[in-house]
């Protein structure tokens, strides 16, 4: 059974990905469960660039294939934001998931709704010899202007899903693995992890 290395130090991001890639015979693993630390520095001006430098140096680190992402919220009101800085997107120093939405929704106030809204994810795969591959995933919908759910994490309470009139939050963590933008730029990147990982 082939290992993939997931370029993150998150363990909720690897269920994520266990559960989305359930079917496929590979073993996921973080860097700290084979004695990799790294801190690369996402300083990248796309998403792109983010996760290309995470699969190289965790890649070249490990000498196993290694799958890195990014990703970010992209609100149409406000010209993208708070895309590559969705993580960050708050003035004081150390915010939380919290602040981060109490923020966003401050930034939008007196703005015309409906407020539409995407998550965006772009997934790099690395391999020890070289290739690189890109996918991508996007998941629409808009900002609901209160919090609604207990589920998720990030901007998730306040990220509604018009079709199912529910936040992220509010939905099953096995229909955010169908519909999220990272399962959807995981799910597109099946058949390379398929064609990477097959015994030849």
């Amino acid at each position: 059974m082939k290992t993939i290395l997931i370029a993150s130090s998150n363990p909720g991001k690897l269920r994520e990905f266990q559960s989305i890639l359930q079917d496929i015979p590979i073993q996921l693993v973080l860097p700290a469960d084979i004695g990799v630390h790294l801190n690369v520095v996402e300083d990248g001006n796309t998403y792109l660039e983010n996760a290309q430098k995470k699969a190289r140096a965790y890649c070249k680190a490990s000498g196993l294939i290694t799958l890195a992402d990014d990703s970010g919220l992209e609100v149409d009101a406000l010209n993208g934001a708070p895309g590559l800085y969705s993580a960050r997107y708050a003035p004081q120093t150390n915010a939380t998931d919290a602040d981060r939405r109490v923020y966003l929704l401050e930034q939008l106030a007196g703005k015309p709704q409906p407020w539409k809204a995407h998550f965006h994810c772009t997934v790099v795969i690395a391999t020890p010899t070289g290739e690189e591959y890109h996918h991508t995933g996007n998941c629409y919908g808009q900002i609901w202007p209160e919090e609604r759910g207990t589920g998720g994490f990030g901007y998730d309470p306040i990220f509604y899903l018009d079709d199912l009139n529910k936040t992220m939050a509010e939905i099953s963590s096995a229909e955010k693995n169908r519909r999220s933008h990272r399962a959807l730029a995981v799910l597109d990147a099946v058949p390379t992890i398929l064609s990477l990982t097959e015994n030849k």
